[in-house]
Protein backbone atom coordinates (compact mmCIF):
# COMPACT_ATOMS: atom_id res chain seq x y z
CA UNK A 1 0.00 0.00 0.00
CA UNK A 2 3.26 2.44 1.02
CA UNK A 3 4.17 1.97 -2.46
CA UNK A 4 0.60 2.67 -4.42
CA UNK A 5 0.59 5.58 -2.05
CA UNK A 6 4.01 7.09 -2.80
CA UNK A 7 3.73 6.35 -6.79
CA UNK A 8 0.33 8.06 -6.78
CA UNK A 9 1.83 11.56 -4.48
CA UNK A 10 5.02 11.15 -6.96
CA UNK A 11 2.60 11.59 -10.03
CA UNK A 12 1.45 15.23 -9.07
CA UNK A 13 -2.30 13.84 -9.19
CA UNK A 14 -4.25 14.52 -5.81
CA UNK A 15 -5.15 11.73 -4.18
CA UNK A 16 -8.76 13.37 -3.62
CA UNK A 17 -9.65 13.19 -7.59
CA UNK A 18 -9.31 9.84 -7.50
CA UNK A 19 -10.99 8.71 -4.38
CA UNK A 20 -13.47 9.82 -1.74
CA UNK A 21 -12.28 12.34 0.56
CA UNK A 22 -12.01 10.83 3.69
CA UNK A 23 -9.61 7.67 1.59
CA UNK A 24 -7.55 10.17 0.56
CA UNK A 25 -7.08 12.53 3.13
CA UNK A 26 -5.91 9.46 5.20
CA UNK A 27 -2.70 9.49 2.59
CA UNK A 28 -2.31 13.01 2.39
CA UNK A 29 1.71 13.08 3.78
CA UNK A 30 1.96 15.90 6.71
CA UNK A 31 4.97 17.83 6.40
CA UNK A 32 8.28 16.22 7.83
CA UNK A 33 6.58 13.08 8.41
CA UNK A 34 7.97 9.19 8.27
CA UNK A 35 6.82 6.28 6.37
CA UNK A 36 5.94 5.38 10.17
CA UNK A 37 3.58 7.76 10.72
CA UNK A 38 0.00 6.36 11.63
CA UNK A 39 -2.96 7.31 9.29
CA UNK A 40 -4.58 8.59 11.99
CA UNK A 41 -2.23 11.75 12.54
CA UNK A 42 -1.68 12.37 8.95
CA UNK A 43 -5.08 12.93 8.89
CA UNK A 44 -5.12 14.94 11.65
CA UNK A 45 -2.07 17.34 10.76
CA UNK A 46 -3.75 17.55 7.07
CA UNK A 47 -6.36 18.74 8.53
CA UNK A 48 -5.31 21.12 11.19
CA UNK A 49 -2.79 22.56 8.69
CA UNK A 50 -4.02 26.09 8.24
CA UNK A 51 -3.78 28.25 4.96
CA UNK A 52 -0.82 30.85 5.54
CA UNK A 53 -2.19 34.36 6.87
CA UNK A 54 -0.99 36.49 3.36
CA UNK A 55 -3.52 34.04 1.73
CA UNK A 56 -6.79 34.73 3.20
CA UNK A 57 -9.10 37.44 1.77
CA UNK A 58 -8.51 41.04 1.91
CA UNK A 59 -8.96 44.50 0.61
CA UNK A 60 -6.57 45.93 -1.34
CA UNK A 61 -5.47 48.62 -3.08
CA UNK A 62 -4.64 47.96 -6.63
CA UNK A 63 -3.54 50.21 -9.30
CA UNK A 64 -4.81 49.15 -12.56
CA UNK A 65 -6.00 50.00 -15.55
CA UNK A 66 -8.69 47.05 -16.07
CA UNK A 67 -11.97 47.79 -15.63
CA UNK A 68 -14.50 46.93 -12.39
CA UNK A 69 -15.16 42.98 -12.95
CA UNK A 70 -12.44 41.86 -14.34
CA UNK A 71 -10.59 38.82 -12.77
CA UNK A 72 -6.62 39.18 -12.68
CA UNK A 73 -4.85 35.78 -11.63
CA UNK A 74 -1.51 36.20 -10.48
CA UNK A 75 0.03 32.65 -10.53
CA UNK A 76 3.41 33.38 -9.84
CA UNK A 77 2.86 34.76 -6.50
CA UNK A 78 -0.81 32.62 -6.05
CA UNK A 79 -2.97 35.53 -5.64
CA UNK A 80 -6.61 36.42 -8.12
CA UNK A 81 -7.99 40.01 -7.88
CA UNK A 82 -11.05 40.91 -8.48
CA UNK A 83 -10.89 44.56 -9.55
CA UNK A 84 -13.89 46.67 -8.04
CA UNK A 85 -12.69 49.90 -8.97
CA UNK A 86 -10.24 52.56 -9.23
CA UNK A 87 -7.42 50.99 -6.61
CA UNK A 88 -9.87 48.52 -5.38
CA UNK A 89 -9.90 45.16 -5.52
CA UNK A 90 -10.76 41.97 -3.52
CA UNK A 91 -7.51 39.76 -2.97
CA UNK A 92 -7.87 36.17 -2.27
CA UNK A 93 -5.30 33.44 -2.46
CA UNK A 94 -5.31 30.33 -4.88
CA UNK A 95 -3.62 27.46 -5.55
CA UNK A 96 -1.81 26.68 -9.13
CA UNK A 97 -0.93 24.55 -11.65
CA UNK A 98 2.05 22.40 -10.64
CA UNK A 99 5.34 21.85 -13.10
CA UNK A 100 4.05 22.00 -16.34
CA UNK A 101 0.83 22.56 -16.17
CA UNK A 102 0.82 26.37 -15.47
CA UNK A 103 -0.44 28.48 -18.65
CA UNK A 104 -1.21 32.31 -18.97
CA UNK A 105 -3.70 34.31 -21.47
CA UNK A 106 -6.90 36.13 -21.30
CA UNK A 107 -10.26 34.15 -21.06
CA UNK A 108 -13.88 34.68 -19.82
CA UNK A 109 -16.12 32.82 -17.25
CA UNK A 110 -18.33 31.24 -19.89
CA UNK A 111 -20.73 29.95 -17.33
CA UNK A 112 -21.35 29.11 -13.60
CA UNK A 113 -22.23 26.13 -10.95
CA UNK A 114 -22.85 25.88 -7.61
CA UNK A 115 -21.55 22.14 -6.60
CA UNK A 116 -20.66 21.01 -9.74
CA UNK A 117 -20.34 17.96 -10.82
CA UNK A 118 -16.48 16.54 -11.89
CA UNK A 119 -15.59 14.90 -15.30
CA UNK A 120 -11.97 14.24 -15.96
CA UNK A 121 -10.85 15.94 -19.37
CA UNK A 122 -10.01 12.94 -21.45
CA UNK A 123 -6.34 13.93 -21.56
CA UNK A 124 -6.30 14.04 -17.73
CA UNK A 125 -8.26 9.83 -18.34
CA UNK A 126 -5.50 8.57 -20.44
CA UNK A 127 -2.57 10.37 -18.70
CA UNK A 128 -3.65 8.58 -15.65
CA UNK A 129 -4.63 5.55 -17.26
CA UNK A 130 -0.90 5.13 -17.95
CA UNK A 131 0.52 5.03 -14.60
CA UNK A 132 -2.56 2.68 -13.36
CA UNK A 133 -4.56 4.64 -11.78
CA UNK A 134 -8.91 4.82 -13.06
CA UNK A 135 -10.56 8.07 -12.90
CA UNK A 136 -14.05 8.16 -12.67
CA UNK A 137 -15.62 9.06 -15.46
CA UNK A 138 -18.03 11.43 -13.56
CA UNK A 139 -18.39 12.32 -9.98
CA UNK A 140 -21.71 14.50 -8.93
CA UNK A 141 -21.07 17.65 -7.01
CA UNK A 142 -20.54 17.05 -3.57
CA UNK A 143 -18.30 17.88 -0.07
CA UNK A 144 -15.81 15.30 -1.86
CA UNK A 145 -15.80 16.42 -5.15
CA UNK A 146 -12.43 17.98 -6.42
CA UNK A 147 -14.28 21.37 -7.69
CA UNK A 148 -15.47 22.28 -4.29
CA UNK A 149 -18.42 24.59 -3.59
CA UNK A 150 -18.92 26.46 -6.92
CA UNK A 151 -16.94 26.72 -10.50
CA UNK A 152 -16.71 29.79 -12.73
CA UNK A 153 -15.30 27.72 -16.14
CA UNK A 154 -13.41 29.41 -18.70
CA UNK A 155 -13.77 29.77 -22.07
CA UNK A 156 -11.40 31.39 -24.89
CA UNK A 157 -12.51 34.01 -27.21
CA UNK A 158 -13.60 32.39 -29.91
CA UNK A 159 -16.41 30.91 -27.39
CA UNK A 160 -15.35 27.15 -26.15
CA UNK A 161 -14.43 25.67 -22.98
CA UNK A 162 -11.16 25.85 -22.05
CA UNK A 163 -11.51 23.08 -19.74
CA UNK A 164 -10.10 25.03 -16.92
CA UNK A 165 -11.54 25.95 -14.43
CA UNK A 166 -11.66 28.52 -11.43
CA UNK A 167 -13.09 26.65 -8.35
CA UNK A 168 -13.14 25.78 -4.98
CA UNK A 169 -11.62 22.68 -3.24
CA UNK A 170 -11.94 19.81 -0.71
CA UNK A 171 -8.18 20.48 0.03
CA UNK A 172 -7.91 23.73 1.52
CA UNK A 173 -4.40 22.97 2.80
CA UNK A 174 -3.36 23.40 -0.99
CA UNK A 175 -4.24 26.89 -1.21
CA UNK A 176 -0.48 28.89 -2.00
CA UNK A 177 0.77 25.69 -3.58
CA UNK A 178 1.22 24.99 -7.17
CA UNK A 179 -1.03 20.65 -7.76
CA UNK A 180 -3.61 21.15 -9.62
CA UNK A 181 -3.52 20.23 -13.60
CA UNK A 182 -3.92 23.61 -14.79
CA UNK A 183 -7.09 24.61 -12.92
CA UNK A 184 -6.96 28.37 -9.90
CA UNK A 185 -8.33 26.45 -6.40
CA UNK A 186 -9.65 28.61 -4.38
CA UNK A 187 -11.28 27.63 -0.68
CA UNK A 188 -14.97 27.04 -0.59
CA UNK A 189 -15.90 30.27 1.16
CA UNK A 190 -13.73 32.45 -0.67
CA UNK A 191 -15.14 30.76 -4.24
CA UNK A 192 -18.66 31.22 -3.12
CA UNK A 193 -17.94 34.89 -2.59
CA UNK A 194 -16.07 35.25 -6.12
CA UNK A 195 -18.75 33.49 -7.41
CA UNK A 196 -21.43 35.87 -6.19
CA UNK A 197 -19.70 39.14 -7.45
CA UNK A 198 -18.16 37.70 -10.83
CA UNK A 199 -20.11 37.81 -14.01
CA UNK A 200 -20.62 35.57 -16.53
CA UNK A 201 -18.95 37.25 -19.55
CA UNK A 202 -16.23 38.29 -17.05
CA UNK A 203 -12.72 39.08 -18.53
CA UNK A 204 -10.09 36.98 -16.89
CA UNK A 205 -5.96 37.59 -17.06
CA UNK A 206 -4.25 34.62 -16.13
CA UNK A 207 -0.58 35.77 -15.77
CA UNK A 208 1.60 32.53 -15.94
CA UNK A 209 4.16 30.78 -17.99
CA UNK A 210 4.27 32.04 -21.91
CA UNK A 211 3.32 35.51 -21.14
CA UNK A 212 0.11 35.11 -23.69
CA UNK A 213 -1.80 37.65 -21.32
CA UNK A 214 0.12 39.87 -23.19
CA UNK A 215 0.92 43.01 -21.38
CA UNK A 216 -1.35 43.38 -18.55
CA UNK A 217 -0.70 46.62 -15.60
CA UNK A 218 -1.46 45.82 -12.08
CA UNK A 219 0.69 47.17 -8.62
CA UNK A 220 -0.73 45.23 -5.48
CA UNK A 221 -0.41 48.46 -2.77
CA UNK A 222 -1.37 46.05 0.34
CA UNK A 223 -4.22 46.03 2.39
CA UNK A 224 -6.92 48.79 2.44
CA UNK A 225 -6.77 49.53 5.62
CA UNK A 226 -9.75 52.39 5.79
CA UNK A 227 -12.26 49.76 3.83
CA UNK A 228 -11.25 46.74 5.54
CA UNK A 229 -12.07 48.64 8.73
CA UNK A 230 -15.24 50.55 7.47
CA UNK A 231 -15.80 48.53 4.93
CA UNK A 232 -17.77 45.31 4.56
CA UNK A 233 -17.53 41.77 2.43
CA UNK A 234 -20.66 40.91 2.94
CA UNK A 235 -21.38 37.23 2.20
Amino acid sequence: MKKIVHALLAGGITLATVLPAATANAFVPAPGSTPGTASTDVITVAQQKPVPQKYHRRMVRLTTDERPGTIIVDTNNKFLYLVEGRNRAIRYGIGVGRDGFGWSGVVKVGRKAEWPGWTPPPEMVIRERKKGRILPAHMEGGINNPLGARALYLYNKAGHDTAFRIHGTNEPWSIGLNMSSGCIRMMNKDVEHLYARADVGAKVIVVGPGGRQGKVSYDDRGVDVLRSLFGSFGG
